[in-house]
């Protein structure tokens, strides 16, 4: 059976795309998956993401947090972060580990419970793949109502490999949907929901990125 498969939380009537649970199997599996470089990715992305000390940050499939607690490193104490995820064991989680600025709840990114533009960044690592496709535009789509104008937002999900044999090996240890995981396609979300001055770009070894920013109605 395949190794993202075993992570699979239970099924929840709040979103059809995949739950996860077992948290510290979870976080011991990708920190394998990143071969000791784990840290200093998401320390890229939360830099990447345009937070600022002060900035309301929402950190959407949060998981166990650990983007939500680099990104908390950024805002810094006069800054929030909110994490939401559909799993409430991988929340359990988070919220054990978390700073003082963090905070999570239960929710899922197709249909956040945020009031438009509450948040001056929204960054997301390693969800969009874990949603059907035809919900990844409803999600990003969210992504923009919830930012202020002007706000930024980073998209960063898996980039299977380009050798066959290698996608093979990913797909045999995960599942299809990141064997075949259509990495490329996150500038045209960010597009279709509105944001603009994008900028796309890779982290060694699997991440590829997309950041943007909603339009600022003043100007």
């Amino acid at each position: 059976m395949a190794l993202g498969r075993l992570l699979h939380g239970h099924p929840t009537a709040d979103t059809p795309g995949r739950v996860l649970g077992h948290p510290r199997s979870y976080d011991i599996c990708v920190a394998l998956w990143f071969a000791g470089r784990r840290d200093r990715v998401y320390t890229a992305l939360a830099t990447l993401s345009g937070a600022r000390p002060g900035d309301r940050a929402l950190d959407a499939g949060c998981g166990t947090g650990y983007l939500s607690r680099r990104l908390a490193a950024v805002v810094g104490p006069e800054g929030t972060v909110l994490g939401v995820d559909p799993s409430g064991s991988l929340l359990e989680r988070a919220q054990r580990l978390a700073p003082a600025n963090c905070s999570f709840t239960t929710g899922v990114a197709e249909s956040l419970e945020a009031a438009d533009g509450s948040f001056d960044v929204v960054a997301t690592c390693l969800m969009i793949h874990h949603l059907p496709a035809e919900l990844r535009g409803p999600a990003v789509a969210e992504m923009f109502r919830v930012l202020r104008p002007g706000g930024r937002v980073l998209l960063a999900d898996f980039r299977p490999p380009t050798n066959r044999l290698a996608r093979h090996l990913v797909g045999a240890l995960t599942d299809q949907a990141m064997e075949h995981n259509p990495a490329q396609q996150l500038p045209d979300l960010l597009r279709q929901a509105g944001f603009q001055q994008l900028d796309t770009g890779d982290l060694h070894p699997w991440i590829s990125y997309v950041r943007g920013s909603k339009p600022d109605s003043t100007g």
